[in-house]
C-alpha cells in the first residue's frame, strides 16, 4: 500500500511555511504574533472555565495556529485551479458571500476543512474572493484589464502537474508533497514587479483599489494572515504600545460574556514599493494592500440567532447614520452594545432559545432508571436536570459585513460604490466548478452527531 500522506498534514506544512513566508515579508506580523500569545495567555490564567471549555471541545492546541488568509482572483480558471489545490490539502467551499452590496466588486467563499476532526487538527482557512470584471463600468478598461489577466498563470507547471497526480490517483507521498506544498507557495507569494503599466494601474485604482490589486500583479499575494485570539478588545487596546495602528473599530458584534460569529480587527496596510513595467520602461510607484489582521471566535449562531444579529447590527448602524470609524468609534461601540441587549448572553439561554449550535456531553446517567428510550425531546430536560451538559460549536466562517469592513479600512474606501448587480451564487459556482457547502447545515450536522452520540450512550446504558 502506498504511503500517502495525509491531507491534514499537507494543509498543516502548508499553513506553516505559509506563516514564515508572510512573517518575512512583514514584519509587523511576527510583532503581532507575538501581542496574540501574551493575550491569549492571559486570558486563559484569568478564565479557568474558558481554558476548560476549549479543552473539552478540543480547540485548545490549535490555538497557537493560524486561522485564516484571504487572497483575491481574476478569473474563473484561477479559482477553479485553486479549488483544485485547495482539496488537495483537505479544503473545501464553504458559504457565498455577496461583497458588492458593500461596495466591493468581489464575491467569495471560504477554503476550510469540514470536520471538527479535521479543524481541530489545522484550522488554516483562505477566504477567496473572485474579482467581478462585469461590474467595471469603463467597458474599455474592462478589456484592458480582462487582457492583463488572461496574460498571467498564478501557479507554477509543477504544483498543477500534482495537483492532477493527486486526483489521479488519490494521494501524495512524502516526496511529492514537500514538493507540492513548494510550488503552491509561489502562487501567494508578494511581487515587487508589476506587469502593467503604471498608467493602466492607476486607472483600475481610480476604479477601486481592489480592482487594481487584483489586475496589476502577477498573482494574488496573501495579502493577510489572522491569529485568532482570546481577548479582541485587550489586542486591540495594546496594539499601540507595540508599535502597531489599528483600524478604528473592531468588527462584528460588541464585547460579550458568551462570544458569538465573529469579532475582528486590523492593523492598517503597508504602502510598499512596486515596479510597473510597460514593455522596455520601468516606472517606480507604490501600493497598499497587505496588513495583519486578528480574528476572535465565538458561538456558531443557527439561522434564527443569525437574523437577530443582523437584525441588530442593522438597527445600530441605522442609528449611527454613517460607516463607523475614527470620528464616531465611541459613539458606535455604545450604541452596537444598547442593541445588543437583546441578544441572550448565557450559553443556556442561546442553547434554549435555539439561537446557537452546540455540542453535547454526557456528564451523568439520570437518576432514576427509565424503560423508555430517550429522544431529541428530552434534550432540555436532560440539560436541565444535569445528564447532559453543553459546550459551543465555534463558528468557523465569516461575515459580509466585517470583511467588507476589514476591506474598505485597508484599502482607504470611505465611501461605498454604487454597484448596480444582485447576488450571483449561479454564476460564482460556475466559475469555481462546483456547488458551495452551506455552512449551516455542516454546523446542524456536528451537533447532530455530538446529540446521537448522547443518545446512543443514554439508550444503551
Amino acid at each position: 500500500m502506498t504511503n500517502w500522506i495525509s491531507s491534514n498534514d499537507i494543509r498543516s506544512r502548508f499553513s506553516a511555511l505559509m506563516s514564515e513566508m508572510y512573517q518575512n515579508e512583514v514584519p509587523l506580523y511576527g510583532d503581532l504574533m507575538d501581542l496574540v500569545k501574551d493575550i491569549n495567555q492571559i486570558t486563559l490564567e484569568q478564565q479557568p472555565n474558558l481554558q476548560k471549555q476549549l479543552q473539552h471541545t478540543g480547540e485548545l492546541p490549535r490555538l497557537s495556529q493560524e486561522r485564516h488568509g484571504a487572497i483575491r482572483l481574476g478569473t474563473a480558471e484561477e479559482l477553479s485551479n485553486m479549488r483544485r489545490i485547495f482539496a488537495v490539502m483537505g479544503m473545501y467551499p464553504v458559504g457565498y458571500y455577496d461583497l458588492v452590496p458593500a461596495g466591493v466588486p468581489v464575491h467569495s467563499t471560504a477554503f476550510r476543512a469540514i470536520d471538527s476532526a479535521d479543524l481541530n487538527h489545522c484550522p488554516f482557512r483562505v477566504f477567496t474572493s473572485l474579482l467581478r470584471l462585469e461590474l467595471m463600468q469603463d467597458p474599455e478598461l474592462r478589456i484592458l484589464a480582462e487582457q492583463a489577466l488572461a496574460k498571467r498563470q498564478i501557479f507554477t507547471d509543477r504544483a498543477l502537474e500534482l495537483t492532477t497526480k493527486f486526483e489521479q490517483q488519490g494521494g501524495l507521498d512524502e516526496q511529492d508533497v514537500q514538493s507540492f506544498v513548494e510550488q503552491v507557495l509561489e502562487t501567494f507569494r508578494w511581487h515587487t514587479d508589476a506587469p502593467v503599466s503604471k498608467s493602466l494601474y492607476q486607472a483600475l485604482h481610480d476604479q477601486h483599489r481592489l480592482i487594481a490589486d487584483v489586475v496589476a500583479f502577477k498573482g494574488p499575494h496573501i495579502n493577510h494572515l489572522t491569529p485568532r485570539t482570546l481577548d479582541i478588545d485587550a489586542v486591540q487596546d495594546s496594539m499601540s504600545s507595540r508599535g502597531i495602528t489599528p483600524k478604528a473599530v473592531v468588527e462584528g458584534p460588541p464585547r460579550r460574556e458568551c462570544p458569538i460569529l465573529l469579532r475582528q480587527t486590523s492593523f492598517k496596510a503597508l504602502q510598499e514599493k512596486v515596479n510597473f513595467n510597460d514593455e522596455d520602461m520601468v516606472e517606480q510607484g507604490s501600493h497598499t494592500a497587505r496588513f495583519g489582521e486578528i480574528e476572535q471566535r465565538g458561538l456558531a449562531l443557527s439561522p434564527t440567532g443569525r437574523a437577530l444579529y443582523d437584525q441588530l447590527l442593522q438597527q445600530a448602524r441605522t442609528r449611527l447614520g454613517a460607516t463607523p470609524d475614527e470620528s464616531n468609534a465611541a459613539d458606535y461601540v455604545r450604541i452596537l452594545a444598547e442593541e445588543f441587549q437583546a441578544f441572550p448572553d448565557r450559553y443556556i439561554d442561546l442553547h434554549d432559545q435555539e439561537l446557537g449550535y452546540f455540542y453535547y456531553f454526557l456528564q451523568q446517567k439520570p437518576a432514576q432508571a427509565s424503560s423508555s428510550i430517550y429522544t431529541e425531546q428530552d434534550i432540555p430536560a436532560l440539560v436541565a436536570n444535569g445528564t447532559l451538559s453543553i459546550e459551543p460549536i465555534v463558528y468557523e466562517d465569516f461575515l459580509p459585513v466585517s470583511a467588507a469592513g476589514i476591506f474598505q479600512s485597508n484599502l482607504g474606501e470611505g465611501s461605498q460604490s454604487d454597484y448596480a448587480s444582485v447576488s450571483n451564487q449561479d454564476l460564482f459556482e460556475q466559475s469555481l466548478g462546483a456547488q458551495v457547502f452551506d455552512e449551516m447545515k455542516l454546523y446542524q450536522s456536528l451537533q447532530q452527531k455530538s446529540l446521537q452520540a448522547c443518545l446512543d450512550q443514554l439508550n444503551a446504558a
